[in-house]
């Protein structure tokens, strides 16, 4: 009896490690509910077409905005580790700049292994980044705090 109830909370307990290791998924960018963006006709479609059936685009492109980026993405994680891009889609379209008409749509998956640059939420700096040492010690040797008896500090008013 007691044999059977240890091998049943060994079960039990296995059973909840398995399911703590199954994989978070979460779904970004564009999701295709009733028109997928590979259904588009080139010479038939135009911008007013396109954006009827599937939406705004996701992105547009930054030097010419007749190039428009609809883009989907799966990621997975599992536990505390870095979630990992499952699979990302990414079709852009192309209007021909006189006629507005689609010219060109290209579909690009995560197999076909091209960088593309998204916006990581982060603002790219020029010049090198300080250290957390070199932050805190920066001002020093640069002067004192407090003005010269000569000079005026600034909102310090007449004297």
């Amino acid at each position: 009896m007691l044999l059977r109830k240890l091998a049943l909370a060994a079960a039990g307990a296995g059973l909840l490690a398995t399911a703590a290791c199954q994989p978070i998924t979460s779904y970004s960018g564009f999701q295709a509910i009733e028109e997928d963006p590979k259904d588009i006709k080139v010479g038939t479609d135009t911008k007013s077409t396109v954006r009827a059936r599937l939406g705004s685009p996701s992105a547009t492109s930054t030097f010419d905005p007749n190039v428009w980026y609809y883009i989907a993405q799966t990621n997975q994680r599992v536990s505390f580790r870095k979630p990992q891009a499952v699979a990302r889609n990414i079709t852009a379209v192309t209007f021909n700049k006189e006629t507005e008409a689609v010219a060109h749509v290209d579909n690009i998956t995560l197999k076909d292994g091209k960088v593309l640059a998204f916006n990581g939420r982060e603002t790219p700096t020029r010049g090198r980044e300080m250290t957390i040492l070199e932050q805190l010690l920066g001002n020093v040797g640069r002067g004192t705090m407090l003005p010269n008896e000569d000079e005026r500090a600034p909102g310090g008013g007449p004297r």
